[in-house]
Order: structure tokens, then sequence, then C-alpha cells
């Protein structure tokens, strides 16, 4: 079965949106689930967290960033191209209940992955906070959608081109200093997911990170995903990809998602290589 792209747009620089026709999948896909895919037949598997589901269209939303092989050759797809294969929904839906009051941190691309999970956590009845960080404003997306999804939206940059100059983990300082904080998820790079962890670990406050580290067969058969939780070892694609964040091993998994980073570059400058060669 292939999958349909019925839309795509640019983001931002180097980050896109598709929407792709996938009615089974979205059927059960729930808020914090991921998928595999694939672009072509002897292709590399790579995640996506799900970035909307609509059950009612029968369509899934992805947002990714064009950083590695796979990445760049799903962004030269275009509306009526297929995918080879998707599958999904993958991994443990977020942890949502009612805690009270929620801060959702996103930093980067993983603004897209927290929409759903905001949105579930204000429709269970929570206050919720969305902060939203990145390096410019050119890099940030989804304003209006987002403002949908959580009672608040913060907006950081590095460089202070939009919204508050500074980091997430500034904007949620000044949250927990002026009312009490039930719980707070990060998806983002690992060190604004270990910021964050650090600064809740003392207070209390009940906080997941969403572990996307390398995946290869998302069902737990590979170990490559694996990861120390608490000083046990866990599999982001089966028991996460939410983990207590003050339990996770963050400089182990750092050090693994630096592991194919050779073979990447390598395969990156073979394919160049070839359509110098064909040109």
């Amino acid at each position: 079965m292939s999958y349909k792209i019925l839309s795509k747009k640019e983001l931002c620089p180097n980050q896109y949106e598709i929407t792709v026709e996938a009615p089974y999948i979205v059927r059960n896909a729930k808020a914090g689930q991921f998928i595999i895919f694939r672009v072509e037949e002897n292709g590399e598997r790579v995640p996506l967290t799900i970035a909307d589901a609509d059950k009612v269209t029968g369509t899934l939303t992805l947002v990714f960033m064009a950083a590695g092989y796979t990445t760049k050759k799903l962004a030269e797809l275009n509306a009526g191209d297929e995918l080879v294969d998707i599958v999904g929904p993958l991994g443990q839906p977020t942890h949502i209940k009612y805690y009270g009051t929620v801060v959702c941190l996103a930093g980067g691309y993983g603004a897209a992955p927290c929409y759903l999970i905001a949105k579930a956590f204000k429709e269970a009845g929570n206050k919720v906070y969305m902060v939203m960080g990145a390096r410019n404003k050119d890099l940030i997306f989804w304003q209006d959608k987002m403002k949908t999804a959580c009672d608040e939206l913060f907006i950081t940059t590095d460089d202070g081109s939009l919204g508050q100059k500074g980091f997430v983990t500034q904007v949620l300082d000044e949250i927990i200093n002026r009312e009490k904080v039930d719980y707070a998820i990060a998806v983002g790079p690992m060190p604004m997911m270990r910021a964050v962890a650090d600064m809740t670990r003392d207070k209390g406050i009940y906080t997941e990170a969403s572990m996307n580290p390398i995946m290869v067969d998302g069902t737990g058969m590979c170990g490559a995903c694996r990861l120390t939780v608490g000083g046990v070892t866990k599999f982001a694609c089966v028991d996460g990809p939410d983990f207590n964040a003050h339990e996770v091993d963050f400089d182990e998994v750092i050090n693994r998602t630096k592991i194919y980073k050779d073979q990447e570059r390598k395969r990156s400058e073979d394919c160049n290589l070839l359509k110098m060669t064909n040109k």
C-alpha cells in the first residue's frame, strides 16, 4: 500500500509540512505517537512524531527538517507523489490525564508534536501553557494553530527577533515562580530537554521528555533506540517515546545519536557526487 501526499509546504527554511492520505493509521493515532516511513523501496526507515491526525478526512500531518539523506529526499516530493510505506501509529501515547497546570515546552521542530499533546491536555481539563523556542523568528511556525491548543502561548528566540529573547527554560522559570506547575513535557533538542529536567527536578514537578534517538524497526527487536531510564534499559519505540525526564541518562542518549554521523555524511557525499556525474 502506498501513501499519497496531498499537500506540502515549507513552514520555514528547511522545515516542511506534508499531509498524507493514511486513514488506517489516523484511525488509532493519539498524541505523542509516531510513524516510521520510507521514501524509496530500499531506503532507510525514519521515525517522525505525528503532528496532526484528522480522523474525519483520514489525513496524517507530518513536520520534518530536511537534514539527512532521507529527509532531503522527502523534501523533494510534492503533492501527488507517494511514499513507499508508512508504519504506525507506533509507541505509547503521551500520558494524558488531569494534572492541573501543564507546561509544554517545544524546541525547534519539536513544536509540531506538541500541538496534539497540548490539545489533548487542554481537552482533559488542564490549564495549558505552551512555550515555543527557536534560534530566530524565521524558525517559528504554527503560531495561530498553537494558540487554539493552549490557554497561553509564549515564544522565545535566541536573538530576540520574536517574542522573548532567550530560551524556553527562562519562561518556564517565570511560570514556576508565579504559580504552581503540576506537570511539564519537553519536546525538542536533547540539550533543551535536559535543561528542562534540571530545572524541574528539585521543584517536585513531574516532567517527561520525548526521546527520539535512532530507531530502525520501531517494534523493539533491533535495540537501536535503547536508552537508560532510572538505571533500567528501555526502548524508545515501544516503551516511549515519553519518559520521566529526571531519570533519563541524557549523556548516553546524546552519544547514541552521534553513532551514524559518519555514515550519514558519506551517504550524502556519495549522492551529491552521483548527481554531479549525471548532469
